[in-house]
């Protein structure tokens, strides 16, 4: 009878040896084992010195700096104990602290030199939060982008803590999605309030179809701006575009919504100002008789 494999992180492993790289495999693994070796042994250092280390890598810095303590009190001359204690320290921005516990553990171990880069880090993350309180604080940088439903939006900020967030982390950016009130294209990310639009007189037979108030004689608008391709003699595309611009720019918020959405849904292919058309559905993509529509 064929023996069952066993897994990388079973309990006979791990009583036999908490060693970091078994720990590194799968540290959740590792902590309830650990969890399970303190309760028969309460009082032994070491088991609460690699439990400290699964808690470092799961991002529990509480937890983790607890049982550094606890490490500590039962054998206070333990370097890697004191090493973890001023990592979850440094991770929970009590820098000082974080130092003071690098510097008694280099004592311990001179020959470490884990101990002098985060001594290292410490000190520039001091300096850095003294030169933040003296001066007044800049505006956060961001980056942003946008899809039909949704606005992605980076957040350039250092020394995130995993913790004070609940959104998409990395070392040093947030990532919040939001989700779109209208399926609508942002000019840019922070708004301003619009005045009331004016309204205006316009022959009925000229108008597209809308609901708002805001209204505008395209017929005529579309003479001007053939008068403007004339005097700046554009032709072709440059001309259709300059045309579509103007329309865009002079349209009410019903025509800018209209256009955007139909546009996005139709995958470029329609683009209409009717938006008490096509706010009512979705616009189907509908190419040109003699074109071929095709997603890259």
């Amino acid at each position: 009878m064929a023996a069952a494999a066993a897994g990388p992180a079973t309990a006979q492993t791990f009583c036999r040896s908490f060693s970091d790289a078994l720990i590194d495999e799968d540290p959740q693994a590792a902590l309830e084992e650990l969890t399970k070796a303190l309760e028969q042994k309460p009082d032994d250092a070491q088991y609460y010195c690699q439990r400290a280390y699964c808690h470092i890598l799961l991002g529990n810095y509480c937890d983790a700096v607890a049982d550094a303590k606890k490490s500590l009190e039962f054998n206070p001359y333990n370097p890697t104990a004191m090493l973890r204690k001023g990592i979850c320290e440094y991770h929970k921005k009590n820098y000082a602290a974080a130092l003071e516990t690098f510097t008694e553990g280099q004592k311990l171990d001179s020959a470490d030199t884990d101990f002098i880069v985060w001594i290292k880090r410490c000190q520039e993350a001091q300096n850095e939060s003294q030169l933040m309180a003296r001066t007044p604080q800049s505006k956060i940088k961001y980056d942003w982008y946008q899809t039909e439903s949704q606005v992605i939006i980076t957040l350039m900020i250092k020394n995130v803590q995993k913790n004070d967030v609940n959104v998409e982390f990395s070392e040093k950016k947030i990532e919040i999605k939001m989700k779109k009130s209208e399926a609508v294209r942002w000019e840019k990310l922070e708004g301003e309030e619009e005045p009331k639009p004016k309204q205006f007189v316009a022959d009925v037979k000229n108008l597209y179809p809308s609901s708002s108030l805001y209204t505008r004689n395209w017929d005529k608008l579309v003479g001007e701006i053939k008068e403007e391709e004339k005097n700046e003699k554009l032709e072709g595309d440059a001309a259709l575009n300059k045309l579509f611009q103007q329309i865009y720019s002079d349209g009410s918020d019903e025509v800018k919504r209209a256009m955007n959405k139909s546009f996005m849904e139709s995958g470029g292919t329609v683009l209409s100002t009717n938006w008490s058309d096509v706010g009512k559905r979705k616009v189907e993509i509908n190419p040109p008789d003699d074109m071929e529509w095709k997603k890259y």
